[in-house]
Order: structure tokens, then C-alpha cells, then sequence
């Protein structure tokens, strides 16, 4: 049975990744398997290097599977229409908010700036009033002008074409989650991309086990039907590699497998 790598949530941090596929190609080699569980981007410092180390590895024909995260989604969505906003984001934060990392997506191609927000007493949004870059001051149609200039065509038809799992034998990877109760095939897409409730805390055992990432925790767990890979990386903390051999996993460290168990 040949392994399955697994890496999950990025958020724009490039060293990171770069230690966590040298990780992967010590305990496996340059073919191994790769599933990226998606949120490539924000938060992070360097989300147009982890795109364009994504893509360079792609077109090289590594054997890499991407799936597509809701931060990738919020990233796209404000350059191509100006959206800055996600009705599952329960807080009304704007994208453009520090906390959701947008500002920082933006940084890193070349697009700098102090975002300054309103909020409305009768509208629930944080809304950007107004950005102070180097060189200009502007609205939110000048901001999305200067991300559309800025931003790869390529980098965002390669986050849009992405699919929202992948399967195996064993194993379901999924950005964020799904309904336990029903079948993949009836799976909401905004679920598999945002999920909490009704997934985190349900105990059915799905059959084959769920690999997911967006939940942040301080490192990887297993909870017996599910394992969540995110380990808090657009936090700050390691991006730590995991390898599947059928149902069990194993983290990979600089010392080597370590096993992940319920």
C-alpha cells in the first residue's frame, strides 16, 4: 500500500511549507503522493509564494492533488468582484481585516496598505471605508483595481479550478468537513468549505476517514473518524506533514514518524 501525504492549511506561510514537503520527500521521496488540504493563502506573509510553489510543482507533474479552502475562495472572490464579504463568516469581519488575513494576501503582491473600516449601525458588516497605501489613498474599487492588476491571472484561475475533495480507498480529504448523515454526492459545497457544527463534534463513523484541515488547533489530532490537520499554521505555528497508510497516520518530524492516534 503506497502512502499518502497530507498537508494541511498554509495561510501564506512559505518557509513553513517548503520544511514540511522536505519532510515529505525524506519519508518518501520526490513521487510521493500530496494532498494539500487547502487556505493556501492569508494570514501568512508569503501567499503569492505558496501559490507559485504550488503551481511550479503542478506543472513540474509532481504527484499533487490540491483541494480548495474557503481563504482561497474569500481571495478570488474580492479580486475578481469585490467581495469582502462571506455569510459564513459569523463575525461580519471584512476580508480585508487583519484577522481574516486579506491585508496580508495583498502584501504580499505588492499591494501595501493601512485598512481603515466602518461598520453601519444598521448594517451587521465591517466594511472598508478607505485604504492609506505608500503612494495613494482610496476606496474599496481602487483597492480590488490595484489586486487586479497585481494578481496573476494564472494564480487565480489555478485556486477557482480546484476541486473540494478527493477520495481514496480509505480516506476522504475535505477542506473543512461535511454531514456525517449524508452521502458525498449530497455534500453542500459551502459545507466543504466551511463546516464546524454538526462535524467537529459528531461521533459517526463516516466509513472511510475524513482528513480535513480549517478548525485551527495547537497541532494535528486524531479523533477516531476524522483527523484535523490544521495546526494553527496562519497562527504562527509549525505546519507540521502527515502520512497515510490506509486508516492509520503518522505526523512526520525532523526525527522522523511520529504515530497520531485517537
Amino acid at each position: 500500500m503506497d502512502p499518502i501525504y497530507a498537508i494541511g492549511d498554509i495561510h501564506g506561510q512559505k518557509q513553513m511549507l517548503d520544511h514540511a514537503l522536505a519532510l515529505i520527500t525524506a519519508d518518501g521521496g520526490d513521487d510521493a503522493k500530496i494532498v494539500f488540504l487547502g487556505d493556501y493563502t492569508d494570514r501568512g506573509p508569503d501567499s503569492r509564494a505558496v501559490i507559485n510553489t504550488l503551481i511550479a510543482g503542478r506543472d513540474a507533474g509532481r504527484n499533487w492533488v490540491f483541494i480548495k479552502g474557503n481563504h482561497d475562495r474569500l481571495f478570488t472572490r474580492f479580486v475578481r468582484e469585490g467581495r469582502e464579504h462571506d455569510p459564513r463568516v459569523k463575525s461580519g469581519i471584512s476580508w480585508l481585516n487583519p484577522r481574516l488575513g486579506g491585508t496580508q494576501t495583498l502584501a504580499s503582491y505588492g499591494v501595501v496598505g493601512t485598512m481603515h473600516f466602518e461598520q453601519q449601525n444598521d448594517v451587521p458588516l465591517e466594511t472598508l471605508a478607505h485604504f492609506e497605501g505608500p503612494d495613494a489613498r482610496g476606496d474599496k474599487a481602487a483597492l480590488q483595481d490595484l489586486a487586479r492588476q497585481a494578481v496573476p491571472s494564472i494564480h487565480l484561475a489555478f485556486l477557482e479550478g480546484l476541486p473540494l475533495t478527493h477520495q481514496t480507498e480509505d480516506l476522504i480529504f475535505v477542506h473543512a468537513g461535511l454531514r456525517m448523515q449524508l452521502p458525498l454526492e449530497w455534500q453542500d459545497p459551502e459545507d466543504l468549505l466551511w463546516i464546524r457544527e454538526g462535524f467537529i463534534d459528531s461521533a459517526i463513523d463516516y466509513g472511510r476517514l475524513i482528513v480535513h484541515g480549517h478548525t485551527a488547533l495547537d497541532r494535528p489530532q486524531h479523533f477516531g473518524n476524522r483527523v484535523d490537520l490544521d495546526g494553527g499554521a496562519g497562527y504562527g505555528n509549525p505546519l507540521i506533514p502527515a502520512v497515510f497508510e490506509g486508516r492509520e497516520c503518522w505526523l512526520l518530524t525532523d526525527q522522523g514518524r511520529v504515530p497520531l492516534r485517537p
